[in-house]
């Protein structure tokens, strides 16, 4: 199964964030060097994964980051897939900048019989939100760890 947004969604997409943002536009250099200030231990978690612990930031406080330093930012769903047991999703996170709206793609994968929590699709979700955040430098030394 894969979704795909057409050119036409896309466009009104990138124009409902140039208008929806009320904050003067920042420079993408600048915005990229806010986001790529570590985040509050306050906002870090921990997991068990693959028999280590890693430190993480969760979707909700992602979310946060990116309104406080990136007004206007959005993002979408641009495919579903399932391959070999698993869902994969691919976002699209756009920033409106004074450049003009910059976007990054990231994809995000769990098991679709999952027995963790959470839902399989909700889960690739949150992670590919998050790993395409880091392309504009949110938590990308967690990923150092």
């Amino acid at each position: 199964m894969a979704t795909q947004a057409s050119p036409e969604a896309e466009q009104t997409e990138n124009q409902a964030v140039e208008t929806s943002t009320s904050a003067p536009l920042r420079s993408i250099r600048d915005i990229v060097k806010d986001l790529s200030k570590p985040p509050a231990q306050k906002h870090l978690r921990k997991r068990r994964q693959g028999g280590k612990e890693i430190t993480y930031l969760a979707w909700h406080d992602a979310v946060k980051y990116l309104d406080h330093y990136a007004p206007g930012w959005c993002y979408e769903v641009r495919r579903i897939d399932s391959i070999a047991g698993k869902v994969i999703l691919t976002v699209r996170l756009s920033i409106p900048a004074l450049e003009g709206i910059i976007y990054r793609e990231a994809t995000g994968q769990e098991d679709e019989t999952l027995d963790s929590y959470g839902d399989s699709t909700s889960n690739a979700e949150s992670m590919s939100l998050r790993r395409a955040a880091a392309k504009f430098g949110l938590g990308i030394g967690l990923y150092d760890q």
